[in-house]
């Protein structure tokens, strides 16, 4: 979850100042989204009866599991390294390895990169069987005797 956080804020700044495109911060932010809504859909749907407020945010109910799939762990690595590079891009530029160097032009193809990942990691997750698994009445009382 901290990693999402600092790729929201950071994501949401950098595009802010024009450190990022704008149409990368939309696909970043809006994979983040989508992924967030379906975790709210997958908790409402999976929550046994009865369905109340308080027992929807209750998490000692366990109701389903989200495995991050590999290409998502990928692309957050990759995400974190354009950010850094992003945000370390004015020092380089200041000791002479911007313009011209080709180092500007690389930074452009890790966004590419980074868009393509980020497109793949979202679609991963539909397209993934194990990726999403709605819990059974069994396997939710042997998950929280493994809590206890």
């Amino acid at each position: 979850m901290a990693d999402k956080m600092l790729m929201t804020v950071l994501t949401g700044c950098l595009a802010w100042k024009g450190g990022l495109p704008v149409w990368l911060a939309v696909i970043i932010l809006g994979r983040d989204i989508l992924l967030g809504i379906s975790a709210i859909y997958y908790r409402y749907i999976s929550l046994p009866p009865p369905k109340t407020f308080s027992r929807y945010w209750d998490f000692s109910l366990p109701s389903a599991e989200v495995h991050p799939t590999g290409i998502s762990k990928v692309n957050t690595a990759l995400q974190l390294g354009l950010i850094g590079w992003t945000v370390g891009m004015p020092l380089l530029t200041g000791i002479g390895w911007g313009a011209g160097t080709g180092v500007e032009t690389a930074l452009i193809g890790m966004q590419y990169l980074i868009a393509t990942t980020t497109i793949w990691s979202g679609a991963s997750y539909i397209y993934t069987k194990d990726a999403v698994k709605i819990l059974s009445q069994g396997e939710r009382e042997e998950e929280k005797s493994q809590e206890k």
